[in-house]
């Protein structure tokens, strides 16, 4: 089976987010289960110097305002990737890939990404290259108006599945760009991609694609709800029976605290004392006061109120008063970013905040934390909290979308019974995240009870194997039905 991946992000060769992550491992997972995948995603900038053997292997004259050309290549995992390289569209300098120096989208995105999906279009139909997938699997906005290409050429065409990474990120733009896009008039209607009087790029992925999956099972329910549906609710109901939830893995390679290269000191579950020695070293390399007998708890996560990070700033004075430290890292909101800032200086020792990403550090924020808070309003999966249990890092949730169904809460049954790994709250209130974290500091007061608990955690199967098993037979169903979308 060959399967076509059209993506705007890709690690390890460009990364804002879990989408990344999902997209770089994903298709090496299914390798084992025979499936070929090839990646293709643009060329932004650094890209293809990354690319192993890269070589051009399609011109595309006129792309969009531009000549372009396709680049394929593997990353150093062998990983087949082809880039959409032009120069006109990516080979630009911004905040990542999509949003220029002044901080706001590129006014241009709808033709970046359009370009992205009508070359998966073509590569789908056999246009472009002498290899044509059987199957084309789209992720989030960026990717989905590879559907609209692919019904409007009115020829056969591979199944689709589109991938929903994030809901609430939509690809809305003017209806008035819709010429610009390659796209008949037809296409901006309400059975279309028509969208409050605008064009959603999401809309056509989720109108037109042979199926649908989201990250999580918990979040396919949620979204078809009006209070987590941001306003795609009405049609997902109708396209419920082409939907799928399928949690998330990690590359249990690279998160693996027994190899880990960024650690002071590598453990496993058989070898746990030796995080210690990781709490210790992250630390000093903080400033935090050098304490075994305190909690310390992590968050790593764009600093919004969608990660529900307001919610541990109003609670942060009285897990200060437990004597519990704080090590943050994290970009977002200015707002947040400022009070967070402001609360490392009230209690030095304690709150340590890095605003940025760094991939080394987040690393070492898993291996030497106790615990980590992810408190988040929505969220579709989340890839921190199974890394959090990876490293015997207990995570700290609300229970919605994945979050629910990847932590088992230190309720008093599954305490007893042994299977408890972190600790849930709901509602998703700043006061129920409050007792969460109390519950929490007063189990690491019990240090065996603790321990149990990590090592348990630790050995949850939390890489790519169950999930590329639930995309295989989701492919194979697809690849066997007839069925197109109503």
């Amino acid at each position: 089976m060959k399967a076509l991946f059209v993506t705007s992000e890709c690690y390890p060769l460009v990364k804002t987010g879990g989408l990344a992550d999902v997209v770089g491992a994903l298709p090496l997972a299914l390798a084992a289960t025979g499936v070929e995948a090839k990646v293709l995603l643009p060329a932004y900038p650094g890209v293809r110097e990354q690319l192993r053997g890269s070589r051009k292997v399609a011109s595309l004259p006129g792309m969009f305002g531009g000549d372009a050309a396709l680049v394929g290549g593997t990353t150093a995992d062998g990983l087949a990737v082809l880039l959409l390289d032009a120069p006109h569209l990516y080979a630009r300098k911004g905040g990542g890939p999509y949003l220029g120096p002044d901080g706001h989208d590129w006014p241009d995105n709808h033709l970046r990404f359009g370009a992205l999906s009508w070359v998966g279009a073509q590569v789908a139909l056999g246009r472009v290259l002498s290899w044509r997938p059987d199957l084309v699997h789209l992720h989030d906005w960026q990717a989905a108006l590879t559907a609209a290409y692919l019904h409007f050429a009115k020829e056969p065409a591979p199944p689709s599945l589109l991938t929903i990474h994030n809901l609430a990120f939509q690809g809305v733009f003017g209806a008035d760009l819709l010429p610009a896009l390659r796209l008949p008039a037809s296409a901006l209607a309400v059975d279309g991609m028509e969208y409050w009087g605008s064009l959603s790029f999401l809309k056509a992925g989720v109108q037109w694609c042979d199926h649908l999956s989201t990250v999580s099972p918990t979040y396919a329910r949620e979204i078809l709800t009006p209070d987590q549906g941001m306003g795609f609710d009405g049609l997902l109901r109708v396209r419920s029976h082409h939907l799928t939830g399928i949690v998330n893995g990690i590359d249990d390679r690279v998160w693996n605290p027994a190899t880990d290269t960024h650690l002071a000191a590598s453990y496993s579950a058989r070898r746990l004392p030796a995080k210690a020695t990781n709490k210790a070293a992250l630390q000093v390399e903080l400033g935090l006061h050098v304490r075994v007998d305190v909690p310390l708890f992590c968050v790593v996560s764009r600093l919004t109120t969608q990660k529900g990070l307001d919610m541990l700033l109003a609670e942060l004075p009285g897990l200060m008063a437990r004597g519990a430290q704080l090590a943050v890292l994290g970009a977002g909101e200015a707002w947040m970013e400022a009070d967070f800032r402001a609360a490392a200086r009230q209690y030095p020792g304690q709150v340590a905040v890095v605003v940025g990403y760094d991939e080394p550090l987040s690393h070492r924020l898993q291996a030497g934390s106790d615990a980590i808070v992810v408190p988040s309003r929505f969220e579709p999966c989340g890839l921190t909290q199974l890394y959090g249990l990876r490293y015997g890092t207990l995570p700290v949730v609300a229970r919605v979308g994945g979050l629910a169904d990847t932590v088992i809460d230190a309720n008093e049954a599954a305490l007893r019974d042994g299977v408890a790994t972190g600790f849930q709250f709901s509602p998703v209130e700043a006061a129920q995240l409050g007792v969460a974290l109390h519950r929490a500091c007063d189990l690491f007061a019990d240090t065996l009870a603790w321990q149990r608990m990590q090592k348990r955690a630790m050995t949850r199967e939390v890489g790519w194997g169950v999930a590329a098993g639930g995309y295989l037979t989701l492919y194979e169903r697809l690849l066997a039905s007839t069925e197109r979308p109503a």
